[in-house]
């Protein structure tokens, strides 16, 4: 594999790269791998969903990412009253022009953060499935192009139920990376209450350009993955569909997830070229929340503060009994 010929990879992405992280890290202490998974995620051109208990920095995370790359942004704080029009857009009378004028929503943007995506209605939150699939959305007979870059970060509780409504599975399947940060480390929450106050990533800088994450998700594309490792996938997602712990195993639309990350991931680390361990490290992020475990049949088992990491820790348990390609 190290034959493979150099790229922007590992010519250029690493440095700028390690400028992005570094200009996260300033706003979200102690949260290294939340914060390289989340900027696997952008290169990848897939959307995020951060899961965790109040006050650990969901939302900072989000907006900080978004900050660090010159495009708009929207932060939409989801209720149980909100409609499909409050997140698309609506048409309007114009009594100057005496004619009907559509008005963007705010998913017309670079990045949109859904905060609490679970505390509005199913109604509400379909409205981002062609959003999120397509880049595009369907409105008054219309189909209208998103901008580029594209990208929904959402936030929930798991373990607050009181008003929400759980993500269905088709829409945890847009999700390309589910993300939990959990409490930081002493020094780490020592460093956290002694910096001056601010709010959600103001201090963030801007790093990226618009042109320059398009050249980087570009390089996703190239890097080089062996047959051995795409063998080595379908071998994890094949094991999801037969597993007796599962009701639902993992889809096409997980496998082509995975691939992404895989290479997206090489790109953070400096590399041309896929490795095993990418496979190992992304599986339980990428996989997790794609895959039904069997005791959620129920609701009351569904809702269950823990049941989230069921269908990760089943992956884990797969990738462990898997031969791992030389």
């Amino acid at each position: 594999m190290s034959s493979y010929p150099a790229t922007l990879a590992t010519r250029i992405a690493p440095g700028k790269l390690r400028q992005v992280e570094d200009a996260i890290e300033l706003s979200i202490r102690g949260k290294a791998e939340a914060v390289r998974m989340a900027l696997v995620c952008l290169l990848a051109r897939g959307h995020l969903l951060i899961e965790d208990v109040p006050g650990v920095g969901k939302t900072t995370l989000a907006q900080s990412l978004a900050r660090t790359v010159d495009g708009s942004f929207h932060r939409l704080q989801f209720t149980s009253d909100m409609l499909p029009s409050d997140v698309l857009g609506v048409t309007v009378y114009n009594a100057h022009t005496e004619e009907f004028e559509f008005k963007p929503g705010p998913v017309f943007t670079n990045f949109l953060l859904a905060d609490e995506i679970n505390r509005t209605t199913p109604k509400t939150q379909s409205a981002l499935l062609e959003a999120m699939n397509e880049q595009q959305v369907s409105v008054e007979g219309r189909t209208l192009t998103l901008p580029e870059p594209f990208m929904v970060i959402a936030t929930q509780n798991p373990a607050d139920h009181h008003g929400t409504y759980p993500l269905p599975e088709s829409q945890l399947d847009r999700f390309l990376m589910r993300l939990r940060i959990g409490y930081p480390d002493a020094g780490s929450e020592r460093e956290i209450i002694r910096q001056p106050e601010a709010h959600h990533g103001e201090t963030t800088p801007c790093v990226l350009t618009r042109a320059e994450l398009s050249e980087l998700q570009c390089a996703v594309k190239q890097v080089q993955v062996d047959e051995a490792i795409v063998g080595y996938m379908l071998a994890l997602i094949g094991r999801t569909r037969t597993h007796e712990g599962l009701a639902l195993g993992v889809s096409p639309r997980g496998s082509q997830a995975l691939y992404r990350a895989v290479q997206a991931n090489a790109v953070v680390e400096g590399r041309g070229y896929a490795l095993p361990d990418d496979v190992k490290v992304l599986a339980p992020k990428v996989l997790g929340h794609r895959v039904v475990p069997a005791a959620r049949s129920s609701l009351a088992l569904r809702r269950e503060a823990n049941a989230a990491a069921t269908g990760e820790r089943i992956v884990e348990e797969i990738l462990a009994q898997l031969e791992v390609p030389l």
